[in-house]
């Protein structure tokens, strides 16, 4: 009976585990900050919730703001989307999830125009027994758009490393065929001297050049 306990215990830190690792991890991972015109852009603003905060009513709003301009807002989801006028009428698509962990938006069709800091506010409700607590954050996004991609520094650097191995390995090549052909030349040259001093000696002298054999 006293291994029943054990049993038990040990099923349940097996099940705890488990339940870890089948667990969906949210990790909050930075937006990028500058698209290409013509291309369609994700702001990628991610809220994780602890396990105890799922259940909750949450509001997004999406503000943009020109250089030296104000804040207008451009985007709302409170239980359904809403897109305000604005210069991004038409363009703005909702790439949410459903756990509203991930509130991003996409741009459409990016212009030169539409480089600016987007902010990204969460205010999420939360639906205890007891009392409903508010939680806000902010993102901000710091977007760049160019007219045309520029040249990623780690592919430059990828480019740079493989002419610098081309060019080894082409060194290496040639001093292996260098040394193999001196080294074929010199053995072919003391192949000829070997045979040229054969035949230099006299035919009566040759058959002394047998070895002995000891009885």
């Amino acid at each position: 009976m006293a291994a029943l306990p054990r049993l038990l215990c040990a099923s349940s830190v097996v099940l705890v585990v488990w339940a870890g690792f089948c667990s969906a991890v949210c990790v909050e991972v930075p937006s990028e900050t500058e698209a290409v015109q013509g291309t369609h852009m994700k702001l990628l603003c991610i809220s994780c919730m602890k396990r105890e905060e799922v259940t909750a009513s949450t509001v997004v709003e999406w503000f943009y703001r020109p250089e030296g301009g104000k804040d207008e807002p451009i985007y709302e989801y409170r239980k359904t989307n809403h897109e305000f006028p604005s210069r991004f009428s038409g363009r703005l698509q909702w790439n949410g999830s459903k756990d509203m962990q991930d509130v991003s938006i996409t741009v459409l069709n990016v212009t030169l125009n539409d480089s600016g800091i987007y902010t990204c506010n969460i205010t999420r409700e939360f639906e205890f027994e007891i009392h409903r607590p508010l939680f806000t954050s902010s993102r901000l996004i710091h977007l760049t758009v160019v007219e045309e991609a520029g040249e990623d520094f780690t592919s430059v650097i990828s480019e740079i490393m493989m002419y610098i191995l081309l060019v080894f390995l082409t060194l290496w090549l040639l001093i292996e065929m260098v040394y193999c052909y001196r080294k074929v030349s010199k053995a072919e040259e003391a192949a000829q001297e070997n045979a040229t001093d054969y035949l230099a000696i006299p035919s009566e002298n040759k058959e002394n050049c047998a070895v002995p054999v000891e009885e």
